[in-house]
């Protein structure tokens, strides 16, 4: 196949396989820790408003969701690509991290996880993904 297609179809299948992840993570997560009594997760008003009853903890799922989501799609992405294995998983991280924007401009929440989120769950993640399945 050639490398220019078998790459595209790597960044697909890389952010097909981390937004599954992704969502999994965020699905499971209210069973686990439970949110603040009334939050409607599939209505992002019903988030908004009560953004101000969310602990430290309901910030954990939503971290590991983007950082594992990331991770495996770079590191599958990497590991369907050819010759720019690092560059196709960093494409994965940098769409990701546009989601990651999208988010911290519709939802308030704290300046503490949008630094953190921002800055470890997507471009790192992506890069040690590639790093995992490099030879």
């Amino acid at each position: 196949m050639n490398p220019f297609l078998r790459n595209g179809l790597a960044i697909i299948v890389g952010i097909f396989i981390g937004a599954l992840i992704n969502f999994g993570i965020i699905l499971i997560s209210g069973s686990i820790i439970p949110l603040p009594q009334g939050v409607d997760t599939s209505d992002m008003e019903s988030i908004k408003s009560a953004m101000h009853l969310y602990k430290p903890k309901h910030f954990l799922f939503p971290f590991l969701a983007h950082a594992l989501g990331t991770f495996f799609g770079g590191a599958i992405a990497a590991k369907i690509a050819v010759g720019t294995q690092t560059k196709v998983a960093l494409v994965v991280g940098i769409i990701f991290l546009y989601g990651g924007f999208s988010m911290v401009m519709q939802l308030p929440s704290p300046l503490w996880f949008n630094l953190l989120d921002l800055l470890l769950a997507y471009i790192p993640m992506a890069w040690l993904g590639a790093k995992l399945v490099q030879k």
